[in-house]
């Protein structure tokens, strides 16, 4: 008797304390462009206390991997970086959340393992089509707002004074935003995708190279009122959208 109780006093503790997640889920998300592991902490401690497991690993050559940064690193390296960590942790049913830029690389990691990956949550990011480049989304805006931060091998953080502590965004080898990327995998058309935009009054913010392209290809489209890093300013209420989007996709 007295087992039993206790059986049944732990399974509400984990419920108050976990939610009502039967299964621990498998989150990797992918930072953008300049950015790191580093700027999903709190997103980290949110879905940690659910009872979630996050990965955030950081891009080689950004964030606290910055010494790693050579001219050599390509959109290949970032795609390469996340598939190994799929494969060496031997994650499976991954929910993969790319930001911004990031948009490329999970587009990547999805060419090469589409049966580990479970969703793809384009969070205000890069939609590429086949043989597209990071240069290629960004159209026009390009030349008006990326080349004059060109800077020999890499491009200056563009929006603004990077802070002068750690961690900030550093600059990222330019071959990374030139090389094409190929997407020609038919079985990743099996794979739920959906593309969370950023809202500024209502308005898609990153239209031209995600909104427009996503509804495009007739995928949900879920807004979020607010600045294009919502990890940073609002990861509560990220987390927030992020459930109502598996939720959705789960019934």
């Amino acid at each position: 008797m007295r087992a039993a109780i206790f059986i049944l006093t732990s399974m509400m503790f984990s419920m108050m304390v976990f939610g009502q997640h039967h299964q621990p889920r498998t989150f990797l998300f992918v930072p953008g462009a300049w950015d790191g592991g580093w700027d999903y902490a709190k997103i980290d401690s949110i879905l940690g206390k659910k009872g979630d497991i996050v990965y955030r690993p950081t891009l080689t050559g950004l964030g606290e991997r910055v010494h790693l940064s050579n001219a050599n690193i390509n959109l290949t390296t970032y795609v390469t970086d996340i598939v190994n960590v799929i494969r060496f942790e031997n994650l499976h049913n991954v929910i993969l959340v790319g930001h911004s830029y990031g948009g490329m690389v999970i587009s990547g990691v999805a060419e090469q393992v589409p049966d580990r990956i479970s969703n793809l949550i384009y969070l205000d990011a890069m939609v590429p089509n086949d043989g597209e480049s990071a240069k290629d989304v960004c159209g026009d805006l390009w030349d008006k707002v990326m080349v004059p931060f060109i800077k020999d091998t890499v491009m200056l953080y563009p929006f603004g004074p990077a802070k002068n502590i750690y961690p900030t965004d550093v600059p990222q080898p330019l071959k990374t935003f030139t090389e094409p990327l190929k997407i020609r995998n038919p079985l990743v058309k099996n794979i739920p995708a959906v593309y969370i935009s950023m809202t500024k009054n209502g308005k898609p913010a990153n239209e031209k190279m995600g909104y427009s392209r996503a509804k495009a290809r007739n995928w949900k489209i879920y807004n979020l009122e607010g600045g294009h890093y919502a990890m940073r300013e609002q990861p509560e209420n990220l987390v927030k959208k992020l459930e109502e989007v598996l939720q959705d996709q789960n019934r």
